[in-house]
């Protein structure tokens, strides 16, 4: 089970030190990516573990550190067994549970210093969107090893980075607050020359903890940072917000395919006849990038605003033109 297999990394760390995730996954019969997923698992719910790469490098807890696992209740486990299903816990009225059985986790792990303005232990979250795309679900992740590590030490971090669109990577020296998970990815929430930014960690390609103590800004939390600029993550800025209609026996299919522009929870396909129409809140960069849904023909129609109506118009003229030559 996996709330078993997590309480079981945990002694194994705390009394043998840093292990290869190689001989944890030999110890506990699964294999070296499900270690992996179990630490990723574990630094969710605020347990000082890294990873470390290399000859000598492997899986472990921050010195000092131990914790007191005992006296689970069944809760508790089912708590633990459901923690890497993001936002499961809370849907199974289980959330009560999940942190009384943290609590008893992390009773023996005292924070590396005293937490600045009682924030100190927040440096991981899980921030479950409302909904994803219908067969959405988490890629292989990236190694957050080095990251966590800065995170949970209160150092500041050496990144190499790769924006988006950039082929030339760039290097910063960024002051981490913590790590935050959000529509199947993670991205690093750390403050640039004073100011808040976000970094993928998927686009991160090399990161090193610097020996310098993390200058984090007076009051600034993570939680806080983090709702700062969750606007960026859920919507680019500039873009041209477009009201859609798609037949409702379409509609499944609309989602798998532009899922990524649509802003809010759509309606359920079944719940009505295939005829029927139901709206859609999208957003696009520009009027010009709503042409994607010609591929649709007449089972989708674009509302408003009348810029992008035109701009089908001229495309379906310009495809109409071509086929009658």
């Amino acid at each position: 089970m996996k709330a078993d297999r997590l309480l079981s990394i945990l002694v194994l760390l705390q009394t043998r030190g840093r292990m290869p995730a190689t001989e944890l996954a030999e110890r506990l019969e699964v294999s070296v990516r499900t270690i992996y997923r179990d630490v990723e698992s574990l630094a969710a719910a605020g347990v000082p573990v890294f990873t470390e790469r290399g000859r000598r490098g492997g899986i472990g807890l921050l010195p000092g550190h131990r914790a007191d696992v005992g006296g689970l209740t069944g809760d508790e486990a089912r708590a633990l067994l459901v923690l890497s299903a993001r936002g499961a816990h809370g849907e199974l009225a289980l959330d009560g549970a999940l942190g009384s059985a943290l609590r008893k986790v992390m009773a023996a792990l005292p924070a590396p210093e005293p937490p600045a303005g009682g924030r100190g232990g927040e440096r991981v979250l899980v921030d479950p969107p409302r909904w994803l795309p219908s067969g959405a679900g988490a890629a292989a992740g990236p190694d957050l090893g080095e990251l966590q590590y800065a995170v949970f030490a209160d150092r500041r971090l050496r990144l190499r980075y790769r924006h988006g669109g950039t082929p030339v990577p760039v290097e910063y020296t960024v002051d981490p607050y913590g790590l935050v998970s959000r529509a199947a990815l993670w991205y690093l929430v750390a403050d640039l020359n004073g100011e808040p930014r976000l970094f993928r960690a998927d686009r991160v390609l090399a990161a090193e903890t610097a020996e310098e103590p993390v200058r984090r800004r007076p009051g600034a939390g993570l939680g806080d940072v983090w709702a700062g600029l969750r606007e960026h993550v859920e919507r680019r800025p500039n873009e041209l917000p477009v009201r859609v209609r798609v037949r409702r026996g379409r509609l499944d299919l609309f989602v798998r395919v532009h899922g990524g522009r649509v802003t809010a929870q759509p309606p359920e396909a079944g719940a009505g006849p295939a005829e029927e129409w139901v709206e859609l809140a999208m957003a696009f960069p520009t009027p010009a990038a709503v042409r994607a849904l010609l591929a649709f023909g007449p089972e989708a129609e674009v509302l408003s605003p009348p810029a992008a109506r035109r701009e089908l118009a001229r495309a379906a003229a310009e495809a109409l033109r071509l086929y009658q030559e």
